[in-house]
């Protein structure tokens, strides 16, 4: 059975149906594994104004926050756990030494490989199950999951479609925990 510590919550402030630092507050005091900002539509600079606002959120109820993408934001403001695509991780390999955890997103086992060579602390692999993210696209399943858990000794996080539902047997496939947007985002965990 899940805990909220197995989760990580993906932000998409476009998805809430309140207030958006509002929604991060409620998170933050179910107490889940991290909170990664995502927010891929903001200009870096308006990404930066909203990062310093969900890091004192954050700090408040001493949630772990990872950035996303903006590796130079993430310095600027003293964050020492960052997100990123795999082809973002290749491109600025050198910034990686200033961080302590290092997500990447894959897609296969070879991006698995590939990521953790290039220092991934963890790595979320998906997508799992069918999700209005990746409308129209088949999910790569719970097989391809197993895949990726056994080729890797760092933490697997399953992402794409995760509900309360089907939780349970991502990690029964091996997957330390999972990520959740919808779900956090609406309030329906």
């Amino acid at each position: 059975m899940y805990t909220y510590h197995d989760l990580i919550c993906i932000t998409n402030r476009h998805l809430c149906n309140i207030d958006f630092l509002q929604r991060i507050e409620q998170i933050c005091k179910k107490n889940p594994k991290a909170i990664v900002l995502r927010e891929k539509d903001l200009k870096e600079d308006e990404y930066k104004i909203l990062a310093m606002e969900v890091i004192k959120i954050c700090d408040k109820y001493s949630t772990d926050i990872i950035l996303h993408n903006f590796i130079d934001t993430a310095i600027s403001l003293n964050q020492k756990k960052i997100h990123l695509p795999l082809w973002k991780a290749k491109e600025e390999k050198e910034k990686l030494k200033y961080f302590d955890i290092i997500g990447i997103s894959t897609h296969s086992t070879k991006e698995a490989i590939e990521a953790k060579k290039f220092g991934a602390t963890y790595i979320t692999a998906g997508h799992i199950f069918e999700t209005d993210c990746k409308k129209g696209l088949k999910g790569r399943g719970l097989d391809f999951l197993k895949g990726v858990t056994e080729c890797v000794d760092i933490p697997v996080y399953a992402i794409g479609g995760i509900n309360k539902e089907n939780i349970d047997t991502v990690i029964n496939m091996g997957a330390k925990g999972a990520c959740i947007m919808s779900g956090f985002m609406k309030g329906m965990f």
